[in-house]
């Protein structure tokens, strides 16, 4: 058990309590849920306040001002206070968007690019924030170019000066994954900020990934941008948010429009909505609003670092346990801290998606395989010839998960490797 943020002891045996879908079984077996990267399950405490807004006032938000109206007004704008206060931003600075995808597509697409003007990324992207960025340079709108990774696939700072300096100012925004899903590894957001800010480039971070266990502060780190999706945090679908700071947000231009994003209209003009209504076009997931500030509370009374603590702990014992497999390799340091709660890897001779559908039908283990959204990487020329070239097999860790389906995963896959 584990220190609270409140002085109590966590028992994760009895946060997996509040996690029903653990109870399931299939052909008499429990499931072991290891597709945590993919989508977080969700406590019980999130469902419960989701179906309230259905059975006690299930109506608009900002439209009406009756009663039920009012009700949800309240509802989704402390779910916005929550979000922003575990983010360390103000509740303007919070646009509520249907996903973290949306979110960084909000920015591609709002941004007051120039001709000419250059975006970098890293050679570890998940395609949410790799096509957006493809896409406006297959409209001549702006300059894509990749950072690419020291030859042990860590981030380089030096490949990324190095591109600053070849670019000489047409370089406007910075847009990197904060953990990466393919193999778990942070990159070094903080001195990544700080060398972009001195050459006068804003930041844009993808925290899909590193939100629910690495403390996000978007003030201590000077990000401009932070994107995030309800799902990874154990929060519903179907909702994401854009954090940023008001200046910033006031730079955009609209990305969605429609009702609720202007203040008045007419047939030849409009006035647009005040931040960060201006960006929140339509009807919204209020259930899903009100269910992520649920899931933000829940997740605080846990702490970052006992969940992160959890993780490793997990990803120690599995890790150990593959590395002694005959013909099994790990994608990543070796070191399970510095992969969080992903172990991705390969059987050499056995196909991936093989594997994945082994654990599933022989165990009820449930992982994903193949290229995670990650295919830039895959096709790298020094990865088609590696073992990595099909794929992996991605395990993801919740801290609801235990030793002892951990166990029962590494002999798993030690039983699918003789095969």
């Amino acid at each position: 058990m584990l220190e609270s943020i409140f002085g109590k002891k966590i028992d994760f045996n009895e946060l997996r309590k509040d996690f029903t879908v653990l109870n399931r079984t299939i052909n008499d077996k429990p499931i072991i849920y290891f597709d945590n990267a993919c989508m977080s399950l969700r406590p019980k405490q999130v469902l419960k306040v989701m179906n309230e807004y259905y059975n006690k006032f299930p109506g608009c938000a900002g439209r009406s001002n009756h009663t039920i109206s009012e009700e949800v007004n309240k509802a989704v704008e402390k779910a916005r206070e929550s979000i922003a206060k575990f983010f360390h931003a103000k509740p303007e600075a919070v646009v509520f968007t249907k996903n973290c995808t949306e979110a960084i597509n909000l920015v591609a697409n709002a941004f007051p690019f120039e001709n000419g003007d250059v975006v970098l990324t890293t050679d570890k992207e998940h395609n949410s924030n790799l096509i957006p960025w493809l896409r406006l340079q297959k409209k001549w709108l702006i300059k894509h170019d990749v950072i690419n990774s020291e030859p042990k696939n860590i981030f380089s700072t030096d490949e990324l000066i190095k591109k600053l300096n070849q670019y000489k100012g047409k370089i406007k925004l910075v847009s990197v994954v904060y953990t990466s899903n393919l193999d778990g590894v942070s990159n070094p957001v903080k001195d990544i900020i700080r060398i972009c800010h001195k050459h006068k480039v804003k930041v844009l971070l993808d925290c899909s990934q590193s939100a629910l266990h690495h403390e996000i502060n978007i003030k201590k780190l000077d990000a401009d941008f932070i994107a995030v999706s309800s799902h990874k945090m154990l929060g519903p679908n179907g909702v994401g948010a854009l954090i940023s700071t008001k200046e910033n947000l006031e730079m955009l231009d609209q990305f969605l429009v429609g009702g609720e994003t202007v203040q008045d209209s007419s047939y030849d003009d409009f006035v647009v909505e005040k931040i960060p209504e201006r960006f929140e076009a339509g009807l919204q997931n209020y259930p899903g609003i009100i269910g992520f500030g649920e899931a933000i509370k829940y997740l605080d009374k846990i702490g970052f670092k006992n969940i992160h603590e959890q993780l490793i702990k997990l990803n120690s014992v599995a890790t150990a346990g593959l590395s002694e497999i005959k013909n099994v390799k790990i994608l990543g340091p070796i070191n399970a801290s510095k992969r969080s709660g992903i172990i991705s890897f390969v059987i050499k001779g056995k196909k991936v998606h093989e594997v994945s559908l082994l654990l599933n039908n022989m165990h009820n283990i449930m992982v994903r395989s193949g290229a995670h959204c990650v295919h830039s990487w895959f096709n790298k020329i020094e990865n088609k010839e590696s073992v990595f070239k099909d794929g992996t097999v991605r395990a993801s860790f919740g801290f609801y998960n235990t030793i002892e389906e951990v166990e029962i995963f590494v002999k798993a896959v030690k039983e699918i490797s003789e095969l």
